[in-house]
């Protein structure tokens, strides 16, 4: 009798670990899209920020006077990044880009001094750089505006593309995680329906039965969301060991409140389906649980 009572007692004990486990590996999906979605920003950014202007200036402007342009169009917003181009540095660097063509023989040297402009990402598109054009090409200094404009055109089409992606697959992979985890704990709880209809028949009240499973499900919750994150780890790793470049992409403040987000979201997730099914059990017939 004692042995059956011990195994009676095993067996009304509530099994947590498939549920921690389903979990987990749900958050660790829903991580790794939030990693996506944080490097396809920044590498967005990236492209956008290798954008350059170049401001080309006329052929009398002496240096002191460019420098004061570069000064006076160096504290604009929009500015990310600017250095000045002399003409003999820029022979220099058309040398070096086209080692089998030479002007010596023109006897001076064709190329404009310019002022070269990377912009921040959140400048590089259609309407800014319209007015940036505007602002710049209208000085007495300035010969001409340059940019690749077929180049912009593509990369903002592309970083739309991008976007409009994302946020579709963001918004299934949002209702999957939350139906996946729902059921997941549901199912869990399957298994102690009669231990909750039978502490209520006892005359245990609702908050006292709920308590202990509202308590083990925010543990629970926490301790898939911590598994997720360390696999994330895992993965952040072995990614940037064989892509070394994406480390310069790392963003720690994305990526620390994706980590919270995970941890919000396990919790939080766990803890209303948990209440919830204990909710309707109690609220059942006992014949209804069979």
């Amino acid at each position: 009798m004692a042995l059956s009572g011990k195994s009676s007692a095993k067996k009304s004990k509530p099994s947590y670990i498939y549920s921690i486990i389903g979990i987990t590996l749900v958050l660790l999906l829903l991580g790794v899209l939030g990693l996506f979605m944080i490097n396809a920003k920044k590498l967005s950014d990236y492209y956008k920020e290798s954008i350059e202007l170049q401001v080309i200036l006329r052929d009398n402007v002496k240096e002191q006077q460019a420098l004061l342009l570069k000064d006076s169009l160096a504290v604009m917003p929009f500015v990310r990044k600017i250095q000045y181009v002399s003409k003999d540095m820029a022979a220099e660097r058309f040398k070096k880009e086209n080692p089998e063509e030479n002007f010596a023989v023109l006897g001076f040297n064709p190329l404009y001094a310019s002022i070269d402009i990377s912009l921040y990402a959140r400048y590089v598109h259609s309407d800014s750089l319209r007015a940036i054009e505007q602002n710049i090409a209208g000085r007495s200094t300035v010969r001409e505006l340059y940019y690749q404009r077929t180049l912009v055109s593509e990369v903002l089409d592309k970083a739309k593309q991008i976007g409009m992606v994302i946020l579709v697959i963001s918004v299934i992979m949002a209702i999957v995680v939350l139906f996946l985890i729902d059921n997941t704990i549901r199912l869990a709880m399957f298994s102690n329906r009669f231990l909750i209809k039978t502490m209520q028949m006892v005359g245990a009240t609702r908050w006292f039965i709920a308590k202990p499973f509202d308590v083990r499900s925010i543990i629970n919750g926490g301790i898939s969301a911590l598994l997720a994150i360390a696999g994330l780890i895992v993965l952040i790793y072995f990614a940037e060991s064989a892509m070394p470049e994406i480390k310069s992409m790392r963003d720690y403040v994305m990526t620390g409140l994706l980590f919270l987000g995970l941890i919000v979201i396990g919790i939080g997730i766990s803890l209303v389906s948990t209440h919830r099914s204990v909710m309707k059990y109690l609220k059942l017939k006992l014949d209804d649980l069979y």
